[in-house]
């Protein structure tokens, strides 16, 4: 969940928060910020990496689930709320002894953000938690590198892993974080070469994995790893390995980001949404392009409702392209 509220400088130095980073927090520093945040109006949206991929999607009208773990608490109420009113398919479990991982994110008056992340309930997700079924009549099961922590929340993903494999699920995999990579190379590259049938990475994803600064031959790379491999360099576009073939994606929308939050979340849903819709690799790649340059020209890192119904129009009749 992300909290958001105002705060002025002064507030930041007298709670200890450092301005313009991301700070993860224990539980107690959690209930102190929450008690700031309570005092001073704050809004919530839903958020997360992949759940931002998944809501887009629904958004966009696929039917699309979220698997997740929160707590028995307002938090948790609310975040299930807010993904049921975007019509993602709720398949979030309750922890009894953890809060729902959330941010308090307290911006100044010059749109800095400083984000203070508690992991919470869904650093337990386990095996146990895991809709089989939902899994086995999935198109794609999609899941992030934030995803690969906890020894249970593994544990999960290698069963979720091996459902889809016989099911013929493809399986989506972004890695969505360099400190993931830095921390998991190894089991990164098992996975991608195991497991996945489309990858997502960004440059510097990409560069920390193979240890290359030229993301092109680093998709080229992460290509003989995976049958679709995507690496994502920001203003330049993005590029697409698939079976061997590189594609190169030209950047759609803006180069002057308003808010670059879930950019990369958002290339995927677009990516996720030409598959899905029976686009070609080449014409998904534009899609993904398309929505992440939409979601930059806005605040926030999911579409309000009524942008939602525009892009979603645009989409369907194809005027998206001209």
């Amino acid at each position: 969940m992300d909290i958001i509220v105002s705060a002025k400088d002064q507030e930041l130095i007298q709670l200890g928060v450092n301005k313009g980073t991301m700070t993860l927090t224990d539980a107690h520093r959690h209930e102190q910020l929450l008690e700031f945040a309570s005092k001073r109006n704050p809004s919530y949206s839903a958020g997360g990496s992949c759940p931002n991929t998944i809501a887009t999607l629904a958004a966009m009208g696929i039917d699309a689930t979220l698997a997740g773990k929160i707590g028995f608490d307002q938090q948790g109420d609310i975040y299930s709320t807010l993904m049921e009113q975007k019509r993602v398919r709720n398949e979030l479990v309750r922890s009894i002894d953890q809060h729902t991982g959330a941010s308090v994110i307290l911006v100044t008056e010059d749109s800095e953000r400083s984000m203070n992340t508690y992991l919470g309930a869904n650093r337990q997700y386990s095996q146990e938690d895991v809709n089989d079924e939902s899994v086995i009549q999935a198109d794609f099961f999609h899941f992030t590198g934030y995803m690969w922590d906890t020894e249970s929340q593994k544990q999960a993903i290698k069963h979720t892993l091996s459902l889809a494999k016989k099911s013929h699920t493809a399986v989506s995999f972004d890695i969505a974080d360099p400190m993931a990579v830095e921390r998991y190379h190894d089991d990164f590259i098992e996975l991608i070469r195991s497991n996945c049938d489309i990858v997502y990475a960004n440059r510097e994803e990409a560069h920390i994995l193979f240890g290359n600064e030229d993301p092109v031959e680093n998709c080229k790379q992460l290509g003989k790893l995976c049958p679709t491999a995507i690496v994502k360099n920001g203003k330049k576009g993005s590029y697409i390995c698939h079976n061997g073939q590189l594609l190169i994606i030209p950047v759609k929308g803006s180069v002057h980001p308003v808010d670059t939050t879930g950019a990369g979340d958002t290339y995927a849903s677009g990516y996720l949404y030409g598959l899905c819709t029976h686009h070609s690799i080449a014409e998904s790649g534009m899609i993904a392009s398309f929505l992440a340059g939409e979601i930059i020209s806005q605040w926030g890192a999911q579409f309000s409702p009524e942008r939602a119904r525009f892009l979603r129009h645009m989409l369907e009749t194809g005027s998206w392209s001209l």
